[in-house]
């Protein structure tokens, strides 16, 4: 297993490589808790383990070790959802990020250049604009490479760390 949770022998070097950026960015970025890329359908296609900090009622993701990647990948696309339909209604143009500053933590929503969103779970106390500028360091990386095969592979291998 690697930092985003999947295995990573029989991947291209693609799939390998985004793991990695994944990996990367939850370990170097202060203040991230967790991180996922979800697919225009609201499919997970990478997600890191959640990093564990204890909250007042014991640590969070007690249950299903998936739990916690299936939950962020699900608010995530919600949350995109939502927005898109809000910026429609308001003739708001394309949305690019999504913030959720909430008491005990800060969710951002971006959008990935195929349609595939980056939702990233930080600490309240963040630094919004640090993760805000690596979040797009990300996207740039990673939006030219999701091909549809690649999505496929990532699925794939997301299906099989469940």
């Amino acid at each position: 297993m690697n930092a985003v949770g999947t295995q990573t022998r029989d991947l291209s070097l693609e799939a390998r490589n985004l793991q990695w950026l994944l990996g990367n960015f939850i370990e170097e970025v202060p203040g991230v808790r967790s991180v996922t890329v979800v697919s225009s359908d609201g499919l997970p296609l990478l997600s890191s383990r959640a990093v564990e900090a204890q909250g007042p009622d014991g640590p969070p993701g007690a249950g299903h070790p998936g739990e916690a990647r299936m939950d962020l990948a699900a608010v995530v696309s919600g949350l995109a959802s939502l927005t898109v339909g809000a910026a429609r209604l308001m003739d708001g143009g394309r949305v690019r990020q999504t913030t959720v500053a909430m008491a005990e933590g800060t969710l951002f929503v971006m959008s990935i250049s195929d349609g595939s969103l980056l939702g990233v779970h930080a600490v309240a106390d963040c630094d919004m604009q640090v993760i805000a500028y690596h979040m797009a360091l990300f996207v740039g990386r990673a939006g030219h490479v999701l091909t549809p095969a690649l999505r496929g592979e990532l699925r794939q291998a997301m299906d099989s760390t469940r």
